[in-house]
């Protein structure tokens, strides 16, 4: 028996489900774009950095910039009037002129004070400097402060002059002023050590020709002569306490009057006296002592 299917169609209602059931998947396509987004921003970043270091583009705008400056304010007045040195006494004139090397149609806002600053402070007697800028008129003022003398010091038959900070001015053009002459190793750094107790006593003072810094660790003092004088032996500890026991026996026994050669205050309970006779070493050590003629 044949039979013959029939085509139902039926319609099934959904199944309705609680709304506190339901599961939302996040939307991730507005993170997706912003990451890209920012991808691209840093590779055009990079990109960029990577042209402008190989092309030295912000190099070549400034480089425009700054000589359209200097041209727009050279033209307008901005050039150096005058160049005013105040301070300078030792220090050669033509030396500062040949390290600012301006002339009068040099733009002001052009020169590399700093560069110049640091130039002038290699000069031997320039201790500090301080340049300035002013306008209408354009000057550029440069105030020195040069270095003073103490004392001078002599190695090898040469004389170098010595500031009182203890630095050894490089040159040989000393000015006419009176210095006391000091020898040794080690005497620069230490020579403003002593100056204060042996300047005490002006007129003991102006008895000193030369001071000998022996072994880099004590003073030997020449009175009167540097040949023929009287060598004082300071101890290398409690030397103001030796100095005043100088002093005090020269007003009481008149000891720098006596025809001596060697005062030794080295010993604190005792001094010891040499007569007026100079060892083979000590003439031989005077000998190389010489004075510097002013």
């Amino acid at each position: 028996m044949w039979f013959k299917k029939k085509n139902i169609k039926q319609d099934i209602p959904a199944q309705k489900v609680d709304e506190k059931y339901k599961v939302y998947l996040p939307k991730l396509w507005p993170y997706r774009f912003i990451g890209n987004l920012c991808l691209l921003g840093l590779i055009a970043a990079i990109s960029f950095g990577i042209y402008v270091v190989k092309t030295n583009f912000v190099e070549q705008k400034l480089d425009i910039f700054s000589n359209y400056f200097i041209d727009i304010t050279s033209q307008i007045g901005f050039t150096v009037d005058d160049v005013i040195i105040q301070g300078r006494e030792k220090t050669p004139l033509e030396e500062i002129k040949n390290i600012v090397n301006l002339a009068n149609n040099n733009n002001i806002f052009n020169l590399d004070i700093h560069q110049i600053k640091q130039d002038i402070l290699l000069l031997p007697w320039v201790k500090n400097v301080v340049i300035e800028r002013s306008y209408f008129p354009n000057v550029i003022k440069i105030n020195l402060t040069e270095r003073e003398i103490s004392s001078i010091w002599q190695i090898n038959n040469s004389f170098y002059p010595v500031d009182k900070d203890g630095f050894v001015i490089k040159t040989q053009n000393i000015p006419a002023v009176p210095a006391l002459i000091i020898t040794g190793k080690g005497a620069p750094e230490n020579i403003n050590n002593l100056l204060p107790i042996i300047k005490e006593n002006d007129s003991l003072y102006k008895r000193i020709k030369a001071a000998s810094y022996i072994s880099e660790r004590r003073w030997d003092i020449i009175l009167d002569d540097i040949e023929n004088g009287v060598t004082i032996r300071l101890p290398a500890e409690k030397t103001k306490a030796a100095w005043k026991k100088l002093i005090k026996l020269s007003k009481t026994q008149g000891l720098l009057k006596r025809k001596l050669t060697i005062i030794d205050l080295r010993f604190g309970n005792k001094v010891v006296v040499t007569p007026l006779k100079l060892s083979k070493e000590e003439r031989l050590r005077r000998r190389n002592i010489k004075e510097h003629k002013l």
